[in-house]
């Protein structure tokens, strides 16, 4: 497949120029070239299509190819192919990126009909249909990937070369029936899609990632490091972010631990969200962010923007890769420097996982209370193990107490969220970082995630408990005049008395 098209003539065929099926097919044909080398394509010669097709008893010639049925995508995608690849050569080569889908639809169906008739495929509407949408989306679009972002049930695609795709729906990956041609195919689709945001891969960069222009998150690798072929994994997220009700109400957490954790952002505390990938941790800080006063400025650092904040006084900061050069990048730690020159009120960082840990714990220790950020790790005491190491890398000869003290001064708490075994995302552990006992930082449980077994559906059962423990950071909750509310959410879950 030949790769790479550019703007076609944006002028629609009109009405009249379109085929008839009715007519003969030398009559069809003639009128084809006439509307198509009118609007400047190639018209090439008629080439009857070779085939080995035995033909049939008492009669010379070979019957008509059938096209490929619905029911039989190899085939379908194998018929499409051949269209496109001889379509390529008579449409202009600087074509087609600006056109609208359906202006380029309708101007490349006479063509298709006539290489379809030229190759003597007989093709029904479902057919056809199904034709000229690849062809489209190979043209304008991403290629066999475009019905997987069009469906809003998909949250995850996973492509491990050009024969797997996979998705998650619900929760849970599925195998899907879509393909490439071939390695050169899935490069580019990638490489459509990094251009398109200003970023690049090859050899020398064999690996990306970046945001899609409707917010999805893109990583790709390509061979040598991609073994079996090129890979795709594209995380989306939906266009209208979930509330904390929302997230109670699909069973994420406890209407108490909502209500805790609203209170705990308008205390202004800094809370670190943590979990594996893809358990929900940007959905849960999306969440968060709505209950930070419409009042306050904001600033995001991402190293590909994700964040989808509901204030309306936000800044968004996304890093940049090295060019061609291995110069000019800008990492999260350089946002971060200078967005604390930009008079945030609160500091949303995507993901912690290298340097910029140091800079976030001196923002949170120097008047940027209520800052948000996130780290992937699989418990609270995971994650500050992950931490200590990472601010340990970061700041030289600095002694582990120092370091420790350090977190505790900055952490206030610690969100867990989990993907169990059945799909579903839920909040596991709410746990305040309270003091240190000598060298060992201590921290108290307010909520969390108790297993009952599965139900018959293969569902995870169970519930969430509150611990009884009185917050920590009451005093914060009392200066902003919360307490009684922090009060009366603890109550609602609060074990019973013996």
């Amino acid at each position: 497949m030949t790769p790479g098209f550019g703007p076609i003539d944006q002028r629609k065929l009109d009405p009249e120029e379109r085929s008839d099926h009715d007519t003969p097919d030398a009559a069809r044909i003639a009128r084809l070239k006439t509307a198509a080398t009118s609007r400047g394509f190639r018209v090439a010669p008629f080439r009857p299509a070779q085939t080995t097709t035995p033909a049939r008893p008492g009669n010379g010639a070979a019957p008509a190819v059938q096209a490929p049925s619905t029911q039989n995508l190899d085939r379908t995608n194998s018929v499409a192919a051949e269209i496109q690849t001889e379509l390529v050569t008579r449409i202009d080569a600087r074509v087609a990126a600006s056109m609208e889908r359906d202006v380029l639809s309708s101007t490349l169906e006479p063509l298709v009909q006539q290489i379809a008739a030229e190759r003597k495929f007989v093709l029904s509407q479902l057919d056809h249909d199904a034709i000229m949408q690849r062809i489209v989306n190979e043209l304008v679009g991403y290629g066999p990937l475009e019905p997987l972002l069009a469906d809003p049930s998909i949250s995850d695609i996973l492509v491990n070369g050009p024969r797997q795709v996979y998705v998650e729906r619900g929760g849970r990956l599925e195998l899907t029936n879509i393909t490439f041609n071939d390695n050169e195919h899935v490069i580019h689709v990638i490489t459509r899609i990094v251009t398109r945001v200003g970023r690049r891969i090859d050899e020398s960069v064999p690996l990306v990632d970046a945001r899609m222009p409707d917010g999805s998150r893109f990583n790709a690798v390509i061979p040598p490091l991609a073994i079996d072929g090129p890979m795709i994994s594209i995380r989306k997220f939906s266009n209208q972010a979930l509330t904390l009700d929302q997230l109670v109400k699909g069973g994420a957490m406890s209407p108490a631990m909502a209500a805790v954790l609203a209170i705990a952002i308008r205390s202004r505390l800094n809370i670190l969200i943590c979990g594996g990938t893809g358990t929900g941790k940007t959905t849960l800080l999306n969440a968060l962010s709505q209950m930070i006063p419409v009042t306050e400025r904001v600033l995001t650092i991402e190293d590909a923007a994700e964040l989808k904040l509901q204030q309306p006084h936000v800044g968004r900061l996304e890093t940049r890769p090295a060019n061609l050069e291995g110069k000019g990048e800008i990492s999260i730690r350089d946002l971060f420097r200078n967005a604390l020159r930009m008079r945030p009120d609160r500091i949303i960082v995507g993901e912690i996982r290298g340097p910029e840990a140091h800079d976030m714990m001196q923002a949170m220790n120097t008047g940027h209370d209520g800052s948000l950020g996130t780290m992937h790790a699989s418990g609270p005491r995971e994650a500050l193990t992950r931490l200590e190491n990472i601010l340990a890398m970061s700041a030289g000869n600095m002694p582990a107490r120092a370091i420790r003290g350090q977190i505790v001064s900055s952490i206030d708490m610690i969100v867990q969220v989990t993907r169990m075994h059945d799909g579903k995302r839920r909040i596991t552990s709410i746990t305040e970082i309270v003091g240190m006992e000598g060298d060992t930082v201590t921290t108290q449980e307010l909520f969390s995630f108790v297993g009952d077994g599965d139900k018959p559906d293969g569902e995870a059962s169970g519930h969430f408990i509150c611990t009884g423990m009185r917050a920590y950071f009451m005093p914060h909750a009392e200066l902003v005049g919360l307490g009684r509310e922090l009060i009366k959410a603890m109550a609602m879950e609060a074990p019973p008395t013996r």
